[in-house]
């Protein structure tokens, strides 16, 4: 099993982020990963970086990025006023999965959702990923819901 060093992202870190969540079929339909960055992702990372709520993270394995997620904390009235983690966007680099990274990604996400007091962990997958979603179920998530989306 690799280390990794998971820690906030930086502005600097944008790049190969952006290559990470290219780097699938379906990523490659719906990110560019061309430099210079569209200036979009530089204002989705400030407005990331400036909510308390967000967290977008990398994980580092000797000073480069090979896996992403973004933990989003969100208050509600439902189950006693219970706050969520919401995970998303979590990549691994290709040349590095099946090494346990992604575990360990989640390992941290969950217990710094423990940390912040959170109720509970979610987070939704894409159909067309039958290999992620038997990830999500060996590490205890259930699928509890149906999900839907409205693309605008």
């Amino acid at each position: 099993m690799i280390d990794i060093h998971v820690r906030p992202a930086v502005a600097a870190d944008l790049p190969p982020i952006v290559a990470l969540l290219a780097d699938d079929p379906l990523g490659q339909s719906r990110e560019d990963a061309s430099l210079p960055l569209d200036p979009k992702y530089r204002d989705a990372f400030e407005a990331l970086r400036r909510d308390p709520n967000q967290l977008l993270v990398v994980a580092d394995a000797g000073g480069a990025v090979v896996g992403c997620l973004q933990l989003t904390f969100i208050p509600g009235l439902s189950r006693r006023g219970a706050w969520r983690g919401q995970i998303e966007s979590v990549r691994i680099a290709g040349s590095h999965r099946g090494a346990g990274l992604g575990r360990q990604l989640f390992e941290w996400a969950i217990a710094e959702c423990r940390r912040r007091g959170c109720g509970l962990v979610q987070l939704t997958t894409d159909k067309a990923r039958p290999d992620a979603l038997r990830f999500y179920e060996q590490l205890g998530f259930k699928a509890t819901h149906e999900g839907l989306k409205l693309a605008l």
